[in-house]
């Protein structure tokens, strides 16, 4: 099943947005890494790293640093990762630039997606001053969780654009055309219960939550643990505070994430009802992704059990956090896929 046209079929700029795309999928998963190391607060200034360019490591450049902020002690373990996470965003933002630029040359063309570029370049400056003010504002839970989510955004908007740029367009018969028509409201569905647990799982990130339920299946030893939903899920946390560790007490931190659990099981039950509404469709092109929607749905509730049960070690944790974007990703594949289809008397 391929995922594109061959290179002569390919729209105008298909190379450089895949290329985005790519450079985009580590950043996520660097702001994974920065975020479990809590190297968040690594450099206490932005866009440099006290004062610097890079990040100070000479001994005359650490103690220059600690003059200028004697409230952050340079922590040579936690610059660099803020740091080159900042690079690759930022090299990522001048990319999508470009691309929306020639995608603004070409506007007149009524068939190639000039709009998504602008959006992608409108969404990027957001998220340069989501960076900001992470730092400015000390991990504020409320920036930390919708950073994360406009980094998924901003990948999986990348993703469409490539599908488009690839142009593969199925032709499936007048039958499946229909079936396919009935799936739709089931794939937006999906993909809106996967935002929603993203949401959730940077929210749980961003407070520090990912302890709050040690065992597995159970949470502190219940299945249904005493917990505070009204502490947990209060968005109006004040700023001010240095949030690095977190400010939740533990009843608070147990209720995100016994939710990210509830989350995770809602999405798994309606990711099988989709997989198995796809997997009896006549197309094998529809069934065959049906079994890739099983196998990263497989793959990512793995890597969330082992994270519980082996305490969070920082491989699978950010494993997890691609995980989400490979479901993401693929619900995403589908819908364009299935929006992009058009029916023939006879099937290629």
């Amino acid at each position: 099943m391929a995922l594109f046209n061959d290179s002569a079929t390919r729209k105008a700029g298909f190379a450089l947005a895949l290329a985005a795309f790519f450079l985009a999928f580590i950043v996520v998963g660097l702001g994974a890494f920065t975020r479990l190391v809590d190297a968040g607060l690594g450099c206490p200034d932005w866009p440099g790293c006290y004062g610097h360019l890079t990040w100070p490591d000479e001994h005359h450049e650490i103690l220059r640093a600690e003059e200028l902020f004697p409230h952050a002690p340079v922590e040579a373990d936690k610059t660099w990762p803020e740091m080159v996470h900042r690079y690759f965003a930022g090299t990522l933002g001048i990319l999508i630039a470009v691309i929306a630029v020639l995608s603004w040359k070409r506007r007149e063309d009524a068939d190639y997606p000039f709009r998504l570029p602008l959006l992608l370049l409108f969404l990027v400056i957001w998220q340069a001053l989501f960076g900001m003010w992470t730092v400015t504002l000390k991990l504020w839970p409320q920036i930390v969780a919708l950073h994360l989510l406009g980094g998924f955004a901003t990948l999986s908007l990348l993703w469409v654009l490539v599908l488009r740029l690839g142009d593969i367009r199925w032709q499936v018969t007048p039958g499946t055309m229909a079936r396919l028509r009935r799936l739709k409201p089931w794939v937006i569905t999906g993909i809106v219960l996967v935002v929603a647990q993203v949401l959730l799982g940077g929210w749980t990130t961003a407070n520090y939550a990912a302890f709050g339920c040690p065992d597995f299946p159970t949470c502190q030893g219940k299945w249904v643990p005493e917990m505070n939903m009204a502490r947990g899920f209060d968005v109006f946390q004040t700023i001010g505070p240095n949030y690095l560790g977190g400010q939740l007490e533990s009843d608070a931190r147990v209720a995100i994430h016994f939710m990210h659990r509830v989350g995770a099981l809602v999405v798994t039950v309606f990711a099988l009802l989709l997989a198995g509404r796809m997997l009896v469709m006549p197309d094998h092109r529809v069934r065959r992704m049906g079994m890739i929607v099983l196998g990263i749905l497989a793959l990512q509730l793995a890597l969330g059990i082992t994270n519980v049960l082996m305490n969070i070690p920082l491989a699978i944790a950010v494993a997890h956090n691609l995980g989400g974007a490979l479901l993401l990703l693929t619900l995403i594949t589908l819908a364009c896929r299935v929006w992009m289809a058009h029916a023939v008397e006879r099937q290629k």
